[in-house]
């Protein structure tokens, strides 16, 4: 199946597998172009010699494929620290070895409630990523920060409306920092806020430089949410698209007219090979648009 999609679809490597030679051509073979990276933890990405290494070793992975590739920074780095500014600068410093252009970070990944703590946070990380963003601009990276779900449910993060990481790209000015948004959070918060999910994604178009695609069934208040087989209470479900209930035909347009590459984050337990996740993905993009245009 050809699509003028070609060239922008990626898929992740899930976390605590390593991008094998075999995995990446598969995925290749598959007709992905893109290719998501898990980091090292923290104490590989604080030692330059570890970093450096783990970092060349995926490198020659990718280096067998035609891949594009971006690198997911830890899920649990906050800049704003020296300790964990050193693992930031890791993470650069290993997207350049390995030929990553993005970098995904979890910015700003704080409970929203109004406290001094997290005002004191949010202004380290700020000063923080002033820092580090030179550094990405000379190495020829761009951080894409991500608007963020709560996995089940609980206290939602500052960062889970785009529009806050909006301002936040916006102040700091850098053409080395853009939004991956990832339209499944997207429609976690939309559910759990009865509101529409293209009212959350269309505002932040401009400044999206990635997006992650996967499926859920939103913020899960309505009875008939529930589907057997899935847990019961789990609101980030990575499923892949068409496999929940996530409006699709109310951001395709959007996706489609965009330059962006759609990357699906797809959990392991819902994961089907490659070929069959390529294919479910330009089913529901390609079948959206068809009937947006209609």
């Amino acid at each position: 199946m050809s699509s003028d999609l070609d060239g922008r679809l990626g898929l992740n490597i899930p976390y605590e597998w390593w991008p094998a030679s075999p995995l990446l051509k598969e995925i290749e073979a598959s007709g992905f172009r893109w290719v998501q990276l898990p980091s090292p933890p923290h104490s590989v990405l604080a030692d330059s010699r570890n970093c450096i290494a783990h970092a060349k070793a995926a490198g020659r992975s990718i280096g067998t494929t035609g891949l594009r590739s971006v690198l997911h920074a830890p899920t649990d780095l906050l800049a704003g620290t020296p300790s964990s500014d050193r693992v930031f600068a890791g993470v650069l410093s290993y997207a350049a070895e390995c030929g990553s252009e993005q970098v995904v970070y979890h910015a700003m990944a704080l409970v929203d409630e109004p406290c001094a703590d997290n005002e004191a946070r949010l202004e380290a990380e700020v000063r923080s990523l002033e820092r580090l963003l030179p550094m990405a601009e000379g190495l020829g990276i761009t951080i894409m920060v991500e608007n963020l779900a709560p996995v089940f449910p609980g206290p939602q993060t500052i960062s889970a409306i785009p529009m806050t990481l909006r301002r936040l790209v916006r102040h700091l000015n850098s053409p080395a920092l853009r939004i991956c948004l990832d339209v499944g959070h997207a429609n976690v918060i939309a559910g759990l806020r009865r509101t529409a999910l293209a009212s959350l994604v269309e505002p932040v178009l401009d400044l999206v430089g990635l997006f992650h695609l996967h499926d859920n069934l939103g913020g899960r208040w309505r009875s008939e949410d529930d589907r057997p087989g899935l847990d019961p209470l789990r609101l980030d479900l990575h499923l892949p698209p068409g496999r929940g209930t996530l409006a699709w035909h109310e951001i395709v347009a959007g996706l489609s007219d965009h330059e962006a590459p759609l990357l699906l984050e797809i959990h392991p337990h819902h994961r089907p090979a490659p070929g069959e996740l390529y294919e479910a993905a330009l089913r529901v993009l390609e079948g959206e648009r068809r009937v947006a245009l209609a």
